[in-house]
């Protein structure tokens, strides 16, 4: 059977589709740019709920499900999370599971989380019945294979995306039909700080170097000065608007990668309509779910994996704090440690913590003698290797303790430098 619009009469309103979520249930909600707006307001709006867990990375748009007033009715939990949910998160109402993003659609397909109902964004079904998980595969695949139901918004506007991003109509148990454009997350002036480590880490991307980036300020800097580099590879967990140019200019060819080679690999993508026409339907980007693109085994087989990741803040042995300020939850773990690793491993690769060396305009340094008491560990010291700042870039694998603390603080804001040499003769009992 052809489906072309055939689909279209089972439409249903969101409040319908969201008829089969009971109280007590365990719920996956779709994120980032796919996050599926009007179902999650339809839920909000049920009566009669409680006790319903619903298990997310970060969410794009209202965070409704979070209020206090739906305490009791819906218990959020964070496998990476935002700005909606640190506070709800802080104090009680929702948690937060720290877990590297590779490890997450086990939590699903083993049954370790089981779900009752997968919530999502869907592109449009093709003439096979075919529809894709569009801008978000990440955890999500793992999700809709898992769950025994799938509620569905499918979108006019959500991109049609390749790899392994598929989900046959006929899973879907309900769906409503929206024609909506997607959550943007629009690029922000680059700042001299993030320009000067930009800089930085351009000078470590060889030809033919195979990269992943996260968003924001530091990554796009980067990319903007990679115009004179040939050849460069994208194996990524995302990626966001500036990458498109980089195509267009003929610098990213993915000519040597090993893994899914003469291809664009990722997980997902945020930004703005830029990106999203540009995986729309496009055969040379490939969408695999979180636990293929950020496989440490298939990360270090392309050569010259330069992996980019940022940091809050890092201690003098090297331990890097990337997820909490203190206790209180910043973002997760994410897809930190399975790149920082992965490159590592990688002939010729560079793993790479990017940080401004200072926060709290210039009040605070990010190199610290020791991190906060409850702050997370994402990257260990003896995972750690390039760390940069607007003040330099320095490799301390292989170096001691005390090798490792003068290396960072001369990468420190010269304003804390005193206090931090004084720190490290404190704790190291010498002096420079």
């Amino acid at each position: 059977m052809r489906y072309t619009r055939a689909w279209e009469p089972r439409a249903v309103s969101a409040s319908d589709a969201v008829e089969v979520i009971q109280s007590g249930m365990r719920v996956f909600i779709h994120g980032a740019a796919a996050t599926p707006t009007p179902l999650i307001e339809a839920l909000c709006d049920k009566p009669g709920l409680e006790g319903v867990r619903l298990y997310h990375l970060h969410t794009n748009g209202p965070c409704r499900f979070a209020d206090v007033s739906q305490e009791g009715r819906f218990f959020s939990v964070s496998l990476f999370t935002g700005a909606s949910l640190r506070k709800p998160i802080e104090e009680g109402r929702a948690d937060f599971v720290p877990i590297f993003l590779s490890d997450i659609p086990n939590l699903f397909t083993s049954q370790k989380i089981p779900l009752d109902v997968a919530i999502v964004q869907l592109s449009p079904p093709d003439g096979h019945g075919w529809c894709t998980l569009g801008t978000s595969v990440d955890t999500a695949k793992a999700a809709v294979d898992s769950a025994k139901y799938i509620i569905a918004e499918i979108n006019d506007q959500m991109p049609r995306t390749h790899g392994n991003s598929f989900v046959h109509i006929d899973r879907v148990h309900a769906f409503m039909h929206s024609n909506r454009p997607l959550i943007s997350a629009a690029l922000t002036p680059e700042t001299p700080v993030e320009a000067q480590i930009g800089e930085s880490i351009a000078h470590l991307v060889e030809d033919g170097s195979c990269l992943q980036m996260g968003i924001g300020g530091i990554p796009n800097a980067v990319l903007s000065r990679l115009t004179n580099k040939n050849d460069i590879g994208i194996h990524t967990e995302m990626f966001s608007d500036n990458l498109v140019a980089l195509v267009d200019a003929g610098v990213i060819t993915n000519r040597f990668k090993a893994v899914h080679p003469g291809r664009i690999t990722t997980s997902f993508v945020v930004g703005t309509k830029v990106v999203f026409d540009f995986v729309h339907d496009n055969p040379n980007v490939e969408f695999h779910p979180c636990d293929r693109t950020n496989d440490t085994a298939a990360i270090r087989r392309n050569d010259k994996m330069v992996a980019i990741n940022s940091a809050i803040e890092i201690d003098l042995t090297g331990q890097v704090c990337a997820d909490s300020i203190g206790h209180k939850i910043f973002s997760g773990i994410g897809g930190q440690m399975d790149f920082i690793h992965g490159a590592a491993l990688s002939k010729g690769g560079k793993p790479i913590i990017a940080l401004p060396a200072t926060a709290s305009s210039g009040k605070l340094s990010r190199i610290v003698p020791a991190l906060k008491p409850g702050a997370g560990v994402v990257t260990t010291r003896g995972h750690v290797h390039w760390v940069v700042t607007e003040f330099g870039a320095v490799n301390l694998h292989g170096m001691g303790l005390r090798e490792r603390g003068e290396a960072l603080i001369a990468i420190a804001h010269p304003d804390f430098r005193s206090e931090l040499k004084k720190a490290l003769y404190d704790i190291r009992h010498f002096s420079f």
